[in-house]
């Protein structure tokens, strides 16, 4: 009886140490951190160029491991997200947008992170020895000069989010320049789906690049459509959902600059030796058939400059 309990242990811890030895033949030799907000198109594009752009640098599948964290747009979730990255110890830490960034750089301090759709990350204090990436930054001046030629608003409503402070820059983008365009804004503060109901007696609608907003986007402009209010914004992902003019920042370059960022310090590239990018390829997304619905017209050269143009 004592022979067969001492063979059987020694079949257990045979195998046990069978299964340790060969783990590391399988196991992926990096691992790479990554939030990106949930249910926002923009980002899950960015994503898609920076899985694809990794593997072009030779960290594909087997060669290293995407943890990602698909956090809901609000402050707790971004913060467990990013504690959650940093207690599995990731070699770098990738984040989408300015909350996530700046909840990631919270949290740590001695995990390069490289971040891809944050606007005006100087401005937002997103530097430091540890963080590199590329900004998604487009003159709020120029959409909305663009936008009066499609609508000529009087009151202009912008969607941000005081918990955002890459929204509350744009929002207040957009007030100095009222006198410019001869036009005034008014401020609608949203966090959650229910805030929809906020948005009234205004003839144009700015949704700023918040997280919270773009992940309701489809209530945001089902509600536009009804009370016919032509819509804008500087973040991509939108427009399929009925958004007239979108200028933004691609999200394919955001995501590639991003991977080569990653793969550099993976390679034992320092964060502080990488330069933050500014974004070269700008976006510009006209919705015609959503104009077209509403009345509107597009100037001709409005749409010869479209990058894409959606009939």
């Amino acid at each position: 009886m004592k022979m067969k309990r001492f063979k059987c242990i020694f079949t257990v811890l045979l195998l046990a140490g069978f299964l340790l030895i060969s783990i590391p033949a399988f196991a992926a030799e990096k691992t790479v951190g990554v939030i990106m907000t949930g249910g926002i198109p923009y980002y899950k594009e960015i994503h898609k160029a920076f899985t694809e752009g990794l593997a072009a640098e030779g960290f594909g599948p087997g060669k290293v491991e995407i943890v990602l964290q698909t956090p809901m747009p609000e402050t707790m979730s971004w913060l467990n997200s990013s504690k959650k990255l940093v207690a599995i110890g990731a070699e770098v830490i990738v984040s989408y947008g300015a909350p996530a960034t700046l909840a990631v750089m919270n949290e740590t301090s001695d995990i390069p992170i490289v971040f891809a759709g944050v606007y005006d990350p100087q401005a937002l204090g997103i530097t430091g020895k540890n963080t590199t990436g590329i900004s998604s930054k487009v003159p709020v001046a120029s959409l909305l000069k663009n936008f009066r030629s499609i609508a000529n608003f009087s009151n202009l409503g912008v969607v941000y989010s005081d918990s955002e402070k890459d929204t509350v820059l744009q929002a207040n983008e957009v007030k100095q320049l009222e006198g410019t365009f001869g036009f005034r804004s008014t401020k609608f503060n949203f966090k959650k789906m229910e805030d929809v109901s906020k948005i009234v007696n205004v003839d144009a609608l700015f949704l700023t690049t918040g997280c919270a907003a773009m992940h309701c986007v489809d209530s945001v402009i089902g509600m536009a459509r009804k009370a016919r209010i032509p819509t804008a914004t500087t973040i991509g992902g939108g427009e399929n959902s009925g958004i007239i003019l979108t200028i933004a920042a691609s999200p394919s370059e955001q995501g590639k600059v991003a991977a080569e960022h990653a793969a550099k310090i993976l390679k034992g590239a320092k964060a502080a030796s990488l330069p933050v990018e500014q974004p070269r390829k700008i976006d510009m997304i006209i919705n015609m058939r959503e104009a077209t619905d509403m009345g509107l017209k597009i100037p001709f050269d409005l749409l010869s400059g479209a990058t894409k143009v959606i009939k």
